[in-house]
């Protein structure tokens, strides 16, 4: 070997082992997705699956929010992570943190049939249970300028909703006797045209010898579905007045926002009971065969 490959060979080896080459760039010039991105889009998504969890309250939320908005790159990862399973991104906020909406097929989605079984075996209470999210949507937004406001916050109590439904109701009965209809809905009508005299007939309160309502009552169907949805970061409570006191999050408005087009509240819009809303995103309707389904395209709230 000549002196002049000794001193190449020495120094080859004294320096340090070659280094894999740099991250490549991407097309725009930002660099490629690296798994540690994939984990923090799917981090971010799971805070998003967190209802009651709010960036303020948590540093690694707080800036994982704020990449997504700042990093456009970062932002379309975590879109995708959330199309992946099957999720819906409403919104990316500081008032809602990642607000996601669970899309029919998606693991994450709960169906109304599932949801009111866990109450009642019987489908007419199934449906109830239904009408009630629709009612509570309808009470807390009741213009279409109150969705449109991002600042607005929704109030409602239990009994408000229960005399809201029935209101609808009795519109509804005197709809019926002004056209002639027996009493007896045709198998095709409208999910609420049908469902009235179901809910009319129900005791609003039923309560017990301590005084509490009745599972199965009005009153309790409506209390359940407030409770479902303060557990799901929807509502918060704010008093026992009322039968239970209630206000909106920025996350209940969002869905109801997404919802406010549904078959159902067209059907509110005609009675002229209440100019908009409907239930938010993801208690699905029944699937087909279930009774007394709701009307299509009624959506309702889920939870994660």
């Amino acid at each position: 070997m000549s002196e002049t490959h000794a001193e190449y060979a020495d120094a080859w080896g004294e320096q340090e082992p070659p280094q894999p080459p740099a991250t490549p760039a991407t097309a725009t010039g930002t660099a490629a997705v690296t798994p540690a991105d994939a984990a923090d889009a799917a981090r971010l998504v799971s805070f998003g699956l967190q209802p009651k969890l709010l960036p303020a309250r948590d540093a690694e939320y707080g800036e994982l929010l704020r990449r997504y908005r700042e990093d456009p790159p970062f932002a379309r990862l975590a879109d995708a992570v959330a199309t992946g399973l099957g999720l819906v991104v409403l919104e990316v906020s500081p008032r809602a943190g990642m607000a996601v909406t669970a899309g029919e097929d998606s693991v994450f989605a709960v169906r109304m049939g599932d949801y009111a079984r866990r109450a009642s075996t019987d489908s007419a209470d199934r449906f109830l249970h239904g009408l009630a999210h629709l009612a509570v949507a309808a009470t807390a937004f009741p213009r279409p300028e109150d969705l449109a406001d991002d600042a607005y916050i929704g109030r409602l109590t239990v009994n408000g909703v229960d005399a809201f439904v029935r209101q609808a109701c009795l519109r509804l009965e005197q709809r019926a006797e002004e056209q002639g209809e027996n009493t007896d809905p045709a198998s095709d009508a409208p999910g609420l045209e049908a469902a009235w005299r179901i809910y009319a007939r129900r005791s609003a309160t039923g309560a017990t010898k301590d005084a509490r309502r009745l599972a199965g009552s009005t009153t309790g169907i409506v209390g359940k579905a407030a409770a479902f949805l303060t557990d799901s970061g929807f509502l918060q409570r704010t008093g026992d007045e009322g039968g239970g006191s209630y206000r909106t999050t920025a996350r209940y408005q969002l869905q109801v926002r997404d919802m406010a087009g549904s078959a159902a509240m067209a059907e509110l819009l005609e009675l002229g009971v209440v100019p908009v809303s409907d239930g938010s995103a993801t208690l699905l309707p029944p699937p087909e065969g279930d009774d007394l389904e709701l009307a299509a395209g009624a959506g309702l709230p889920f939870h994660p």
